[in-house]
């Protein structure tokens, strides 16, 4: 094969061994890869094999070591590089590599895999060996000149279809059994003599099983997002637009890559996506715009089964004994069932004794149709097409918000989610300890000795057992629509839906954030016309909007604080504007107060009020001498834990809030999930201050806003952790320098834009069949 020198990056030429030396643009069964400004990839090729190849040539230029990383995971080989006491991340939780091992050895069936892909499309396939092909051919191309993070390790290896297959999986999977991996593994049947009981949940604390979900990310889950959707109603040039604020992790595999795909006369499509996935997840074409949020729907049910007199390993369906499947995995004994792998939950109470036990059902194992989602999403012309894009139910945990270009707006939630209705619940409810676990934490239980438990069949379903496209919520506007990870309820005010599953989400309003941008979304129609300009204002405000609502109260009570500690904390806050902005000076003595004082019993002085879901709860009941007491004490432990850090009460929170993923004193606006402030950074692990400041590494990641002009799409972008993994690469924070200053920058997305906006010269590769 020829070689030229072709220029890789926005701003460093390296020498290539590995381009094509043809003079067009494209060669033939060949793809382009252009920067523009912050190394943003604009990606050309004749068809999906070729693409993929330059998505994964692109992202190792840019991330090499993160994909060689996910490698090892997905090879069940991070004990034996890593050590098996370290712990490393398996989908959205860290775990010890020991279990990430046995859970893959345990879990991946590569024969069964294949099968599931058997339901993708040609073109899906032709993604997934492209991509393959391309990162294979990048590490052959730079093998002696790799990033120190894996430079000259033994672990950087060659991708097999296999692990790519791997990896899509853990994707799909990262909400259900992934987030339970270790109850998989502990799940082993009770010695001989062990005491017994009716069932194993009947003394559990269902504060503490609430405590449990959250701490793994199945209730409450801190992947999060908004997404604002405007119609030609409320805008000013009377086209749709769109704000898209997903809030991700800012390491590992779920961090997004900004990217420009075309296939000309087939697909042209920009926005980002996960790194691993030759597609654009989140993004606009020259008609639509779209973002995700992840869904309240449920991704798996659990089976309490009944088991059978003096043999634990035997459970009972219809009054008839069924044997449970035993496997040996690395020394283990597993055990599976008709209804799946047995887990165990011991914080929520579901253990494995004498006479009960449960089983876990997940509808994502083997969800190999996300990328033909994703390719019906790029060209897709309307909201309506965007809808239809669904039927698959290739999505496995997110909703969808869009606009077009004609000014109509969306809202659905047609994701992955077992087909049981609210009859069926009622049917097959569990012991009442159990059942109690759907309320207070998050977990579907079902009888497992009933048959007709299994999920519910539908003809209209691709993949029986799921529910259909017909019976999950949808909402066509022509003035707004919202969501910010509460469910479809709370889409818009006057939006109604009929006959949802409670699967798919209930009444309940969990997060301040919907709180807030039901409340921020109005005053700003009240001003005017929408604009990208006033949406993205109005994400940068930074509002914290549970100050709003207890702190007036909290400072009227100022006058009466016992300690020193609580009388400093209460000066602190008297200033502060309630933003999180780089310069509030009481930010984080809010923070760190509200982080203990929101989890006192009885601490609000209005309680929730399901007829004001938006307005309740709100105050402090400072009336209360015990609850007082109480928010004193957390006011005290603030201010103590502040000051142990290092830090000045008054310190402005630019000072104290900076990224965990790099040493850079880059500034950082923003406030917690549990704050309410709409641009939300935190951490994966939540943790308070300590002597390195708020080091943040989750919240705010690709956000975009986009409207349409005569010629298309109109996109303002960041990233704000930048392209690459890479502390060497200029696109490691430039991205974050933009996003501390609110600097939004234009995606060039038409031809002749991004010919202008091109740094360097293409890099043209070859590519083998």
């Amino acid at each position: 094969m020829r070689h030229i020198t072709c220029v890789l990056t926005a701003l460093t030429a390296i020498t290539l061994a590995g381009c094509a030396g043809n003079t067009g643009l494209l060669a033939e069964r060949g793809v382009t890869i252009e920067r523009t400004a912050y190394g943003i990839p604009h990606i050309t090729a004749p068809d999906a094999h070729s693409l993929a190849y330059g998505v994964a040539y692109a992202h190792a230029q840019d991330n090499l070591c993160l994909v060689a990383d996910q490698l090892v995971t997905v090879r069940g080989q991070r004990s034996s590089t890593f050590g098996g006491k370290a712990t490393g991340l398996l989908g959205r939780r860290y775990l010890p590599n020991e279990q990430i091992d046995l859970f893959m050895a345990a879990h991946m069936d590569d024969a069964a895999l294949e099968r599931a892909w058997g339901q993708a499309s040609a073109e899906s396939h032709a993604l997934a060996r492209g991509y393959v092909a391309g990162y294979n051919r990048y590490l052959a191309d730079h093998a002696s000149r790799l990033p120190e993070a894996c430079k000259g390790k033994s672990w950087v290896k060659p991708m097999t279809l296999n692990e790519y297959r791997r990896m899509a999986e853990i994707t799909a999977v990262q909400a259900g059994i992934a987030a339970l991996a270790d109850g998989m593994l502990g799940a082993q049947p009770p010695q001989p003599g062990a005491k017994t009981s009716r069932s194993s949940a009947e003394t559990v604390d269902l504060a503490e099983a609430a405590q449990a979900m959250r701490a793994i990310g199945l209730l409450d889950s801190p992947l999060g997002s908004n997404a604002w959707a405007f119609g030609k109603d409320e805008t000013a040039n009377g086209s749709g637009m769109l704000l898209g604020n997903p809030h991700f992790p800012w390491s590992g595999s779920n961090r997004f890559y900004q990217l420009h795909l075309t296939i000309p006369g087939q697909m042209d499509v920009m926005g980002a996506g996960l790194g691993t996935y030759p597609v654009v997840s989140i993004g606009f074409n020259k008609d639509v715009a779209w973002s995700h949020t992840v869904s309240t729907g449920k991704r798996f049910t659990l089976y309490e089964l009944q088991l059978a007199e003096g043999d634990p390993t035997t459970y009972l369906v219809d009054g008839k004994p069924e044997k449970m499947r035993a496997r040996t995995v690395g020394g283990r004994t597993l055990w599976s069932t008709r209804w799946g792998p047995m887990v165990v939950i011991p914080r929520a109470g579901l253990t494995w004794n004498a006479k009960t036990a449960y089983a876990l059902r997940d509808a994502n194992i083997g969800n190999a149709r996300m990328m033909d989602a994703a390719l019906a999403f790029a060209r897709a012309g309307s909201v309506e097409d965007l809808h239809k894009a669904h039927a698959g139910l290739g999505l496995p945990w997110v909703n969808t918000l869009a606009a077009d270009r004609s000014g109509k707006v969306m809202y659905t939630d047609v994701s992955v989610v077992p087909n049981v209705d609210a009859a069926q619940l009622e049917r097959c409810s569990p012991s009442k300890p159990a059942a109690a676990l759907r309320a207070a934490a998050g977990l579907i239980v079902l009888n497992g000795a009933r048959a007709d438990c299994t999920w519910q069949l539908d003809h209209r379903s691709p993949v029986q057992g799921l529910i259909p496209i017909e019976r999950m919520p949808v909402a066509l506007r022509s003035d707004w629509v919202h969501n910010s990870n509460d469910s479809f309820f709370y889409t818009h005010p006057e939006q109604k839906f009929e006959g949802i599953s409670p699967l798919v989400g209930d009444a309940s309003l969990t997060r301040p954030r919907t709180r807030a941008g039901l409340t921020e979304i109005p005053e700003m129609l009240s001003r005017g016309k929408v604009t990208l300009q006033a949406m993205q204002e109005q994400l940068f405000q930074n509002r914290n909007f549970m100050a709003s609502v207890i702190l007036p109260d909290l400072l009227a009570a100022c006058a009466q604080a016992p300690s020193s500690e609580a009388r400093e904390g209460c000066a602190a806050l008297q200033g502060w504007n309630m933003r999180n902005e780089l310069d509030a000076r009481g930010a984080h003595v809010f923070r760190e107060f509200w982080r203990n004082a929101r989890n006192i019993p009885g601490v609000y002085r209005v309680p929730f009020d399901a007829k004001q879901p938006v307005a309740t709860p709100a105050g402090l009941k400072m009336s209360d001498a015990a609850v007082a007491a109480k928010v004193w004490g957390a006011m005290e432990t603030a201010v103590k834990t502040i000051k142990a850090a290092g830090f000045a009460l008054n310190a402005p929170l630019g000072s104290v809030q900076r990224p965990a993923i790099t040493e850079a004193p880059i500034a950082l606006h923003g406030g917690e999930e549990f704050e309410g402030v709409l641009n939300n950074l935190g951490r994966q692990e939540p943790a308070p201050i300590n002597a390195q400041g708020l080091r943040i590494d989750y919240g705010t990641s690709y956000v975009q806003t986009v409207t349409f002009d005569p010629r298309g799409p109109v996109a303002h972008a960041i990233l704000t952790y930048g392209q690459s993994t890479n502390p060497a690469s200029p696109h490691a924070t430039d991205q974050m320098e933009l996003f501390s200053r609110k600097q939004w920058h234009v995606l060039p997305f038409h031809r002749e834009d991004v010919l202008r906006a091109r740094v360097g010269e293409p890099l043209r590769l070859s590519v083998n069949p």
